[in-house]
């Protein structure tokens, strides 16, 4: 019973900022008394590669790294479980919200972005690159999570996602030279992270889902479900601990880092979000089209702003993009819980 009890309150969307508060100072407290920042982080991607090859050394940065890979997935796993993939067919044929993601995402979010770096970090020029990298591809992981906590539609998400993930190898690079010059990077590091964050929970969650409805029915599957979809709030508040903890005795170090690339990427997220969200309601697309838009036009690819940093760029710039996260996810639960909120006066439907 208590057990149980335990999940509801972990799954009571009044009691997360809670507990999102006490991840993030956990977090700044692990960075702290460990000095994380004086190590240099390994890519989370190239720690993978290192567990396949033999070559993976439990190190202080190597585990980091594969915590943020374990969080993510914990985070993505329960809601891949929802999909019914012939549900992934018919919103494969949502143009018209096919199209507002590409429009925000690929002619409004990297140039948005760059103003908003000139507006504000022109006298800071590596974070302003670190900015501007942020800007330059949308999320291909995160986002399924913030539409599957805002009750949004999860297939319709997905679909999303992998179309910019093939969006981003072809344009990533444009983009680049257009706004930052010669920029040398590994464009397939985009299809790794695709593997990595989309393909490997998306097949666990289908296994999952087919076997336990197999064994025990789709009642008997919903009946589990609680148990998942705490176990997407738990992935949530590792990721939380282990992204402020990669950071968290700069955070109290040398705060104005975080203050300068605080204000123009919560002026992003927001503007973007509340935009997209708009458009959607003035279109009609429904709720939960509307939030799986928005989310997808918002949410920034940061792993990928981080690898670029890392073989193109100095540490600060680097320093700049690992800093980007520890605002985005933050925002981002603020705008769930606003899109939560606008539901009834906006779509006429009350959220349970």
């Amino acid at each position: 019973m208590g057990g149980r009890r335990f999940l509801e309150r972990l799954q009571d969307f009044r009691l997360l900022p809670a507990f999102v508060v006490v991840s993030m100072a956990l977090g700044i407290g692990i960075g702290k008394a460990y000095g994380i920042s004086n190590f240099a982080i390994t890519p989370p991607i190239e720690a993978i590669k290192a567990v396949f090859r033999g070559q993976y050394q439990f190190t202080l940065p190597n585990t980091l790294a594969l915590g943020v890979v374990v969080g993510l997935f914990l985070m993505m796993y329960p809601a891949m479980t929802k999909i019914r993939f012939e549900e992934l067919g018919k919103a494969a044929l949502s143009f018209k919200q096919l199209l507002v993601v590409l429009l925000f995402n690929y002619a409004v979010a990297p140039f948005f972005m760059y103003g908003l770096a000139n507006l504000f970090l022109s006298g800071q020029p590596d974070l302003y690159t670190g900015l501007v990298l942020y800007g330059l591809a949308p999320c291909i992981a995160m986002v399924i999570v913030f539409t599957f906590l805002a009750q949004g539609n999860n297939a319709l998400a997905i679909v999303l996602v992998a179309i910019n993930s093939i969006m981003q190898m072809l344009l990533i690079p444009v983009y680049a030279r257009l706004l930052l010059g010669r920029v040398a990077f590994d464009v397939w590091v985009v299809g790794e992270s695709v593997v990595l964050y989309l393909g490997l929970p998306l097949l666990a969650g289908y296994l999952t889902r087919r076997l336990a409805i197999r064994r025990v029915g789709e009642a008997g599957f919903e009946r589990a479900r609680a148990y998942l979809d705490a176990l997407s709030i738990v992935g949530l508040l590792f990721t939380l601990v282990v992204m402020f903890a990669l950071k968290g005795d700069l955070i109290l170090t040398r705060p104005g880092i975080i203050g300068l690339m605080a204000l123009p990427m919560t002026i992003f997220f927001w503007a973007m979000f509340a935009v997209v969200y708009l458009v959607g309601w003035r279109l009609r697309l429904g709720y939960a089209d509307s939030v799986a838009v928005a989310f997808n036009s918002t949410g920034r690819d940061f792993e990928i702003a981080i690898a670029i940093a890392i073989t193109a760029f100095n540490p600060t710039v680097a320093l700049a993009t690992v800093v980007g996260p520890l605002i985005e996810v933050p925002v981002m639960l603020v705008l769930v819980w606003a899109a939560r909120a606008s539901r009834a006066r906006l779509f006429g439907g009350a959220v349970g």
